[in-house]
């Protein structure tokens, strides 16, 4: 395992194997269940590798479970694992984040501040790249780690030309969307060549834009939501209506919406399990938690995560040949409205689970306004190259969201490609700011 090269980052690394070799320590991780450093550095899981982990013997493991995954193990739900299901362990793998983003860590972290708005909400002031909080600590653990979700490394430009949306209802009855998912950032950007502030988007985060390409009565519905580099400003959100030939703004408010008729909704979409304004949301830190995740590390590989017989059914989850389970180290927050935007939303509580090597949430469990158990899931930790900077950690490959209570179910996979490797798919220039990433986009649609 290579040793990280940012100072934070070292000192952590350095400090926890330490600890994890002393005689107290020793017997502090094994009673928490947590991860150990061998002789050589590598982390050891708790669970040896090659461990399998089924339906007959999961309470063993119930400790590395979301809720949602005990609930799909217990058999109490319609949802459910079928009998010849497993998880299988695979070693831990090591992550660290792309060079220049380190380095802007590194140069900029210490300057940000968490300012707190007149109406009861907060914001940070004095961001420009790479993690906000690398070593979150209280006051404001909770949303420190939130605010790191958020900002965790992502390429420029991300694309998805083959992703697919499948929607289930407890009839087994699936209708499929295919999709193309472009994501391009403007603000705090930490790859070589290019710079942190893209002027061509001033003022903006990012664009994010959807195209339905099937089925074909609704084929060119288009999504695009803008969001802006001060966080405080609600993100706008626009929907081109083929048969309209024109698109509309939705409201601001509408954050509970589904997203493309599925069971996620507008605050889900984004990678780390949370898309919704952060200055809306407060986060409560709930510990440290070693969590199962899986692993398929084949975010770019469209055949084999469109194959659904690469799945098993009805749960669409990956089977382990292509997508084994590793435990690693979370942080756990507790994601709710503030009180003054708690009335009328639809969630009162995410349960996010943090990577502590990739500062982002793969894992999540929803619960209702009444505090009930409601929509967990998650979303395949991959990893894919980058040109130029190589391997890029990311919410990919595939994600799954279980309702618990209207008997539904939705699975998406994306097979991301970044920056330069979007500029040339099947003939379509992905990177092209005008078709893809500015509110003249939808202009250009179905022309």
């Amino acid at each position: 395992m290579a040793i990280p090269t940012s100072s934070w980052m070292r000192n952590r690394f350095v400090r926890s194997c330490l600890l994890a070799l002393s005689i107290i320590a020793f017997a502090i991780v094994l009673a928490s269940g947590g991860a150990l450093c061998a002789e050589n550095g590598e982390l050891q899981s708790p669970v040896p590798p090659g461990t399998e982990i089924t339906p007959q013997n999961w309470q063993n493991y119930q400790q590395y479970m979301t809720a949602g995954m005990a609930a799909l193990f217990s058999g109490k739900y319609f949802w459910k694992f079928p009998p010849d299901f497993k998880m299988v362990i695979a070693p831990t793998t090591n992550y660290s984040f792309p060079k220049l983003f380190l380095q802007h860590t590194e140069q900029y972290s210490k300057q940000v501040n968490i300012v707190n708005l007149p109406d009861g909400r907060r914001t940070i002031k004095g961001y420009v790249a790479g993690l906000p909080f690398p070593n979150p600590t209280d006051p404001l653990k909770g949303w420190k780690l939130l605010v790191d979700d958020w900002y965790t490394y992502a390429p420029r430009v991300i694309c998805a030309p083959q992703s697919f949306i499948y929607n289930q209802d407890r009839f087994y009855n699936r209708y499929f969307l295919h999709q193309v998912w472009v994501i391009r950032k403007f603000s705090h950007i930490s790859d070589p060549g290019a710079p942190i502030f893209d002027p061509r988007g001033p003022g903006t985060e990012l664009f994010e834009y959807t195209q339905i390409l099937a089925p074909e009565q609704i084929r060119y519905l288009t999504v695009l939501t803008v969001y802006y580099d001060d966080i405080s400003k609600p993100q706008d959100t626009f929907l081109f209506i083929p048969a309209l030939r024109r698109s509309l703004r939705l409201s601001t408010a509408a954050r509970c919406s589904p997203f493309n008729g599925s069971d996620y909704i507008y605050d889900d979409t984004r990678h780390g399990n949370f898309n919704g304004n952060l200055t809306l949301f407060d986060a409560d830190y709930l510990g440290e938690r070693m969590m199962l995740e899986q692993a398929p590390r084949v975010s770019n590989d469209a055949q084999v995560l469109n194959n659904l017989n690469n799945y098993y059914q009805p749960l669409l989850v990956l089977k382990p040949q292509f997508g084994a389970w590793e435990i690693r180290k979370t942080w756990v927050i507790n994601v709710h409205p503030i009180p003054s935007y708690a009335k009328g939303y639809c969630i009162s509580k995410r349960i996010l689970f943090i990577d502590q090597q990739a500062y982002s949430a793969s894992l999540v469990d929803r619960y209702d306004v009444n505090g009930k158990l409601w929509k967990p899931g998650w979303g395949g930790e991959a990893i894919f190259n980058v040109p130029g900077i190589g391997r890029v950690w990311t919410n990919g490959g595939y994600a799954v969201i279980y309702d618990l209570q209207a008997q539904h179910m939705g699975w998406v996979s994306l097979a991301f490609a970044g920056n330069q490797d979007c500029r040339n798919v099947d003939g379509v220039d992905y990177t092209n700011i005008e078709h893809f990433s500015s509110l003249s986009a939808l202009a250009s649609i179905m022309r």
